[in-house]
């Protein structure tokens, strides 16, 4: 995915798009923040409430850059730099885990935090399928999920680089613009690649990959409680896929930079602990 180097010191790092909301940042930070999968009704006003704010936005952005994708990867954009990523030490006193098992555990997290996002956007759907006019702000509905649920794989992106000492650094606009990098390429972060702005081709996969993640979002639209069910086994997955990939790239990146002298101190120790127990006792 091609990429434009970061503009000279007096130049704009990046233009503030006229679209920026900030009734839509704060709902959507709502929605992806870590809360109890239990609270249905709480996620359910959060994305009838962001569902109305896009449909202003939509408006006024105009059918073509709807129809075209443009509109909700221009939202994700904006979206991006508000993700919280909690660093290191929150996690592991959150999970009070280390390692592999640490991110297994953000992992987890993140991928039930999207299924209830499907499944509130499902159980809105339904109930709103009674009212043939309400049909008409689905669409908006699914682009109100499927931008709560890129920012929580956003903020999974973010810790699993935490836990396997890769952090994201650098400005709010460039750890946004890593964090959209990785989310689309599905790998992790390149080290030393240096600070990074999404060029006219990036912001083209970046547009096709928030659609393909809008379209797994429309069997939200199932009648009844399937659209709930079904909304939900698809986050769940998706972002289980998405989580796994980066954190096996990650622990491979990490292995290969261990310490060669602590590998074999490793496997001395192994081969100790080996023989001990096979010892007669």
């Amino acid at each position: 995915m091609p990429i434009m180097r970061r503009p000279g010191r007096h130049q704009p790092a990046s233009p503030e798009r006229s679209g920026d909301d900030p009734q839509v940042t704060d709902l959507v930070r709502a929605l992806s923040a870590p809360a109890p999968t239990e609270d249905r009704g709480r996620r359910v006003r959060l994305i009838a409430q962001l569902s109305k704010a896009l449909a202003a936005s939509a408006r006024a952005a105009g059918a073509g850059a709807v129809l075209s994708g443009q509109w909700l990867s221009d939202l994700v954009e904006q979206m991006a730099p508000h993700v919280t990523v909690r660093d290191l030490a929150t996690l592991q006193d959150t999970y009070h885990l280390e390692g592999n098992a640490l991110a297994e555990a953000v992992i987890r997290s993140a991928s039930r935090s999207t299924a209830a996002l499907g499944a509130a956007a499902g159980a809105l759907a339904a109930a709103e399928l009674a009212a043939p006019p309400a049909l008409l702000a689905t669409p908006v509905q699914l682009a109100a999920e499927t931008l709560a649920v890129v920012a929580v794989e956003l903020r999974m992106l973010g810790e699993l680089h935490e836990i396997y000492g890769a952090p994201v650094e650098g400005t709010t606009t460039s750890k946004a613009t890593d964090l959209l990098t990785t989310w689309v390429r599905r790998r992790a972060l390149e080290g030393g690649a240096g600070s990074l702005l999404l060029g006219a081709a990036a912001r083209r996969e970046l547009r096709k990959r928030v659609m393909k993640r809008l379209g797994s979002s429309v069997t939200t639209l199932a009648p009844f409680l399937a659209g709930a069910v079904a909304g939900a086994e698809v986050n769940r997955r998706e972002t289980r896929k998405l989580g796994d990939a980066v954190a096996k790239d990650l622990s491979v990146r990490a292995l290969r930079t261990f310490p060669a002298d602590r590998l074999i101190e490793g496997h001395a120790h192994e081969a100790r602990v080996n023989g001990s127990d096979s010892s007669p006792t």
